[in-house]
């Protein structure tokens, strides 16, 4: 119950960062860095008189029926409601917080900073098993019909949409808008990546059951054994290797100084790691 209200809270975090992104950066500079928001801004140039956060809410509700129609219904509750929950939020911060001039003459400094501010959230938000929706949808459909991955359909969507912009803002905003999904592209990963950081640690050491022990017993770990020989002298080895995070790396390589420094240790990072008690297959 608590990891779920945990859950819960994180993801109005990170959306919530994706909001102030929208109202505070993105909006008062005209910048339609891609997804729904994106094209608010856009439709919001067009039609004054209606509010960005009703705009992206109305555009959320024919994205999830045209989902619906052509994908069934494989969305899951949490992309839903961090969908109409960025909406909502948009919609308050307009009303609590109007913007009326921009916060900054730099559009650049705006640009980074608001961008690094949103992607930190979105990453937030699919690291807890969900998405802000929008054109998330748009690229499921095209990976359906025309066999088009997610990652470019998403891409191939915020682009359309920062070229659009052009039209409507001009060219110097319609470039800072291709830049920002550059950036938001970036930053999402990179995030990502902080949150689920492995290391693979290679290890041959004198005291190799001393080791083995240590990352089983105490850090609660699994290894793997291989049996090598050295070049130099044909002396046979005994080479472990483990999955660890930063952790637990860090105890490890604590607990090596004190058994054997004259260890020969290799840590390399990970990507991904897929299978056994890390991410499923599918």
């Amino acid at each position: 119950m608590i990891k779920k209200i945990w859950s819960f809270l994180l993801v109005n975090i990170g959306v919530f960062g994706v909001a102030v992104n929208v109202h505070f950066f993105l909006s008062p500079n005209d910048l339609a860095t891609g997804g729904v928001s994106g094209l608010s801004i856009v439709l919001n140039k067009v039609f004054p008189d209606l509010s960005l956060g009703l705009i992206m809410l109305l555009l959320n509700i024919v994205l999830f029926i045209v989902g619906f129609i052509f994908l069934g219904f494989h969305f899951g509750a949490k992309t839903i409601y961090a969908s109409l929950a960025m909406s909502v939020m948009v919609w308050g911060l307009e009303s609590f917080f109007p913007m009326e001039h921009a916060l900054s003459d730099d559009l650049l400094i705006q640009l980074i900073i608001g961008q690094i501010i949103a992607a930190s959230g979105m990453a937030i938000v699919f690291h807890q098993g969900a998405s802000t929706g929008g054109t998330d949808i748009i690229a499921m459909i095209l990976n359906k019909y025309f066999s088009i991955e997610v990652g470019k359909g998403v891409l191939f969507s915020d682009i359309a949409i920062a070229a659009s912009s052009i039209f409507i803002f001009g060219p110097t905003v319609g470039m800072y808008a291709f830049f920002g999904v550059i950036l938001n592209g970036l930053v999402i990963d990179y995030t990502l990546q902080q949150f689920d950081h492995k290391k693979e640690i290679v290890i041959i050491s004198r005291e190799s059951n001393l080791v083995r022990d240590f990352i089983v017993h105490k850090l609660g770990r699994g290894a793997t054994i291989h049996h090598a020989k050295g070049a130099f002298n044909q002396e046979d080895k005994e080479v472990i290797t483990t999955i660890l995070n930063r952790k637990d790396y860090t105890r490890l390589k604590k607990y090596m100084t004190s058994v054997d420094e004259r260890a020969f240790i290799t840590v390399h990072s990970m990507n991904e790691i897929l299978g056994e008690n890390f991410k499923r297959l599918a």
